[in-house]
C-alpha cells in the first residue's frame, strides 16, 4: 500500500494543565510526562501518510471525552473519538445520547480492574448493551488473563462491535506466546471482534526491541482475525517510550509486508473505517 490515506486507529492527547494524570507518575513514565496536542501529532502523521485518526480516551473522565469531541469537531485529522462513560451507571444510555457528534466508540480501562471477570458484571453488561443500542463500538483494553471474560462478553453481545486494543498486551519482552495465543484464538472466533495492531513496542523491551520480537504476536492476530479485522494504531504518544511515530509505522509496514495490496489496505485504512463507521 502506498503511504497515503492511512488511518491511525489509536492515539491519544493529554493536557497536564487541565487535570492530573496519575498514571504518568514514576520514573518510567517521565519521558512522556508533558502535554501532547494534535499539533504535535500533525507533522509525524503527515510524514507517514496518515490522513485520518481515532482519538482514544485516556482517563475515566466524562469531561475529557467532551473535550476530545470538541477537538475532533475542529480537526481535519481526527475522524472519530473513542470516549469514556461510566458503563455501570443506570443512565449510561442517556449519557451517550447527550454527547455531541463524533463519538465512534467507548472504552474503559478494564486492565486496571482487580476483578478478572469485571466485564461479566450485570451492570457492566447493561452499559455495554447501551453502547450497542447507540450504534457505537466498544474498545477492549484488557490484559491476557482478562481475555476469557472478554470472550464471554463478546459471545453474550453479538450485535456489539468489539475492538481489542494492543493485542491485549501480550508479554512480548519475555517472548512467551501461551496462554495469550490460545485466548486470542478463542476471542477471534467471534466475528464481531476486531483487533488493533498497536501498543506492541511498549510491551517489548523499550531499549532493544526489534521487529523480529513483534512478529510472532502480529502473525497470531493476522492469522486468527484476518486482515479484514485487524487495524493499525500508533498508540502515540505512549509509543514514544520505546519508538518514534515513524518507527512504529515502519514496524507495522514490515510486519504486513507479506500481505497482498488489498490486505494491507484493510489493515491501514479499511478495517478502521468499517469497525468505527468512519
Amino acid at each position: 500500500m502506498s503511504a497515503v490515506n492511512r488511518i491511525d486507529a489509536h492515539h491519544h492527547v493529554w493536557d497536564l494543565s487541565a487535570r492530573p494524570h496519575a498514571w504518568l507518575d514514576g520514573d518510567r513514565m517521565a519521558p512522556v510526562r508533558r502535554t501532547y496536542t494534535l499539533d504535535d501529532l500533525a507533522g509525524p502523521a503527515s510524514a507517514a501518510g496518515v490522513t485520518g485518526t481515532v482519538l482514544v480516551q485516556v482517563l475515566a473522565d466524562l469531561e475529557e471525552t467532551r473535550e476530545f469531541l470538541t477537538l475532533a469537531a475542529g480537526s481535519d485529522l481526527v475522524a472519530g473519538v473513542v470516549g469514556w462513560i461510566d458503563l455501570t451507571a443506570p443512565d449510561a444510555a442517556d449519557t451517550l445520547a447527550a454527547l455531541p457528534a463524533g463519538l465512534v466508540g467507548v472504552r474503559h480501562g478494564v486492565q486496571s480492574e482487580a476483578d478478572p471477570a469485571w466485564l461479566n458484571r450485570p451492570d457492566v453488561r447493561r452499559g455495554l448493551a447501551a453502547v450497542s443500542a447507540a450504534g457505537l463500538a466498544y474498545d477492549l483494553l484488557t490484559l491476557p488473563h482478562q481475555l476469557p471474560a472478554a470472550a464471554d462478553t463478546v459471545a453474550a453481545l453479538p450485535e456489539l462491535t468489539f475492538v481489542l486494543d494492543h493485542l491485549s498486551k501480550p508479554p512480548i519482552a519475555s517472548g512467551e506466546l501461551e496462554p495469550w495465543r490460545s485466548r486470542i484464538r478463542e476471542l477471534a472466533a467471534y466475528p464481531n471482534v476486531y483487533c488493533k495492531l498497536s501498543g506492541m513496542v511498549t510491551e517489548a523491551d523499550w531499549e532493544s526491541w526489534r521487529v523480529a520480537d513483534l512478529r510472532p504476536y502480529a502473525e497470531v492476530v493476522l492469522e486468527e482475525f484476518g486482515p479484514s479485522r485487524v487495524m493499525f494504531g500508533s498508540d502515540w504518544p505512549v509509543c514514544l517510550l520505546a519508538a518514534g511515530y515513524g518507527q512504529v509505522v515502519s514496524a507495522a509496514d514490515e510486519l504486513c509486508a507479506g500481505l497482498s495490496e488489498s490486505e494491507r489496505e484493510e489493515v491501514f485504512a479499511g478495517t478502521a473505517r468499517r469497525a468505527y463507521k468512519l
